[in-house]
């Protein structure tokens, strides 16, 4: 699943609010805090291999300076010495912002081959219980559907859970890229689904890529599936409060910053995964046109105006949605504050109709995912308004694409 998902469970949620006040005195004494040292992880041993190696007789440079910088550096290599590194460092380059995003396919490619691997011999590890050996055969298969014929991943993490991302489209080419932003629940093992697809994030890329080019053949477009933050785990603490969006938004906004080209980006943001682009609002570079939330529980922000961003924010709720019984309030770091679709927030709302409850704003047929569409590909005087007076529009150019049918 990728987002809140059972209306019993908001007594959970209310109960969190309600110990507001304990749950902060815990954090700031450090009760709770989970202390100890961590094995080294896939990715930073890959990472630490690349800091000790050499191109050119030079050392490589430090993957976490700035992508344009990083960019500037593949582009000296030859092809054969770039798929030297990718297959010395795969997990270093796949998850390097500011390298080739074909390399980082090819890159993410291997390391998802070396994953995989790794995780058949878990399955006969007579070390580990029967659940665990299944786990790792879950593992397994998932890696191996990652690495399809035809599947561009964009990033990926084995450790843990697991993160992940994946591109539909041309991303060097688009002249408009959509980000999708999923909530609770997502990882390596939840990524996709194939009842009701478009309720995972790889459905509901999938979904919006074929509503985009369904409603503009001419305008070349790339939905990117973003898994690559850690969300929260169920109704807990995580997804209550603003850690792990904090968290995300540091994550997202370095992918924004990555991207190729300069097509403008819209944002589709599902569940907590509107947290986290509420968080990363201030900082999102100026080619975000677009901030669209989907069953938000709140942004971290009173109002549109405090997200600090000079993208359109849109918001979206269906009538079914049991998100709409959360308190939308912050109480003591608990909870995310006013709801987007409030005409208080002053978010441009939209119609949502046909999205059936909180898991169904992807699917295809809906007013929710029309919307989407409209939104991604620049159409916005296309989109359908949840209220007659259709304000939801007022002010907009109404950018239409060339080529638009």
């Amino acid at each position: 699943m990728t987002s809140f998902d059972t209306s019993p469970q908001l007594n959970v949620w209310r109960a969190l609010l309600a110990l507001a006040v304990v749950f902060v005195m815990l954090a700031t004494t450090g009760w709770t805090a989970l202390r100890g040292q961590r094995e080294v992880t896939p990715l930073q041993a890959s990472l630490k291999s690349w800091s000790h190696g050499r191109v050119h007789g030079h050392g490589l440079p430090d993957p976490d300076t700035s992508p344009g910088a990083l960019a500037r550096f593949f582009a000296t290599l030859t092809e054969q010495e770039q798929l030297l590194l990718a297959r010395r460092y795969p997990l270093a380059v796949g998850n390097m912002n500011g390298a080739p995003v074909l390399l980082r396919y090819r890159a993410n490619r291997i390391a998802l081959f070396k994953a995989a691997v790794q995780e058949r011999k878990r399955m006969h590890d007579s070390r580990l219980s029967p659940e665990g050996q299944q786990e790792a055969g879950r593992r397994m298969h998932r890696f191996e559907s990652l690495m399809s014929d035809g599947r561009q991943i964009l990033a990926f993490d084995p450790d843990g859970s697991g993160r992940v991302a994946e591109v539909f489209g041309d991303l060097d080419e688009a002249e408009r890229v959509s980000v999708v932003v999923p909530g609770v629940d997502t990882d390596l093992l939840t990524f996709q689904r194939t009842n009701r697809s478009w309720s995972a994030p790889v459905g509901m890329a999938q979904a919006l890529y074929g509503a985009e080019r369904a409603a503009s053949p001419g305008t070349r477009t790339a939905v990117i599936a973003w898994a690559d933050y850690t969300a929260p785990a169920g109704l807990g603490i995580d997804s209550a409060t603003a850690m792990r969006a904090e968290q995300g938004a540091v994550r997202l906004n370095a992918l924004l910053r990555a991207l190729p080209g300069s097509a403008p980006v819209s944002l589709f943001c599902h569940s907590y995964g509107s947290v986290v682009c509420g968080v990363a609002a201030h900082a999102l570079p100026e080619r975000v046109a677009d901030i669209a939330v989907a069953g938000s529980p709140g942004m971290r922000a009173a109002n549109a105006a405090r997200l600090r961003t000079s993208a359109q924010v849109w918001a979206m709720r269906d009538a079914g949605d049991w998100i709409q019984d959360v308190p939308y309030l912050e109480v003591g770091g608990l909870g995310h504050g006013a709801d987007p679709v409030s005409s208080a927030f002053g978010a441009r709302v939209l119609s949502a109709r046909g999205a059936d409850g909180h898991a169904g704003y992807f699917e295809p047929g809906t007013e929710s995912l029309f919307n989407f569409a409209e939104i991604g590909i620049g159409a916005y005087r296309s989109v359908r308004c949840a209220h007659e007076d259709e304000a939801c529009r007022a002010g907009l150019s109404g950018t239409a694409m060339a080529g638009r049918a």
